[in-house]
């Protein structure tokens, strides 16, 4: 009987720190971190600060685990639609499955940014956003290498890291101009034109060039 009844709690617990992460995200995007206070989340989320602190010691770890957690699914996510096809790389229909997942989420974006300049003074806090950047870069850089013999890469990319990098780099860019310009339609469509040309020679670049 004990048992069954530690179950139920553990359950109960992983039920509401799930809660409050969503609540979170949705109350961080709305308003920023170093904005928002221990008790808007539990409002958002519908617990006391109890609940709170039963799960999370501080806001700062509440968001660090936030942001591990998101991350962790867009690698993934990411990780799969590179995975879809065969030996030899269709760049357009990629570079189209990789911005679906990439560009999804503008309150995503706005999170992650947050965490950069969050991570930018904290050292520690640093390398995890550091190990998350290296995560796309590797799922990249390991679809680009299978694809070896079989689908050619510019030659001043170097190899299939330096590819990577700079695909990872291209999307840095124009996800900074969406935060700031809300299009998300003309981002994702540059963002396709972009790494297109980037990893080919550019012919197969579709025309999303605004007037």
């Amino acid at each position: 009987m004990v048992e069954g009844t530690t179950g139920r709690v553990t359950r109960r617990r992983v039920r509401t720190r799930a809660n409050l992460l969503d609540a979170a995200f949705s109350v961080f995007a709305a308003k920023g971190f170093g904005h928002v206070s221990i008790e808007e989340v539990c409002e958002a989320a519908g617990y006391s600060r109890g609940a709170f602190y039963s799960n999370f010691s501080s806001l700062d770890e509440l968001f660090f685990a936030l942001y591990r957690e998101r991350a962790d699914l867009i690698a993934e996510q990411v990780s799969g639609v590179l995975a879809l096809d065969g030996p030899g790389l269709d760049v357009p229909a990629a570079v189209d499955r990789v911005t679906d997942v990439l560009l999804l989420d503008r309150d995503w974006l706005l999170v992650k940014t947050d965490f950069l300049v969050y991570a930018a003074r904290d050292p520690e806090v640093a390398r995890t956003l550091l190990e998350h950047r290296a995560r796309l870069r590797q799922a990249i850089a390991d679809r680009l290498a299978r694809a070896r013999g079989h689908t050619a890469l510019p030659a001043v990319l170097g190899d299939t890291d330096g590819a990577a990098h700079a695909v990872v780099a291209a999307y840095d860019g124009v996800t900074t101009q969406l935060l700031l310009d809300r299009d998300v339609e003309h981002a994702r469509a540059w963002l396709k034109q972009l790494l297109t040309a980037l990893l080919t020679d550019g012919s197969g670049t579709p025309d999303h060039r605004r007037n």
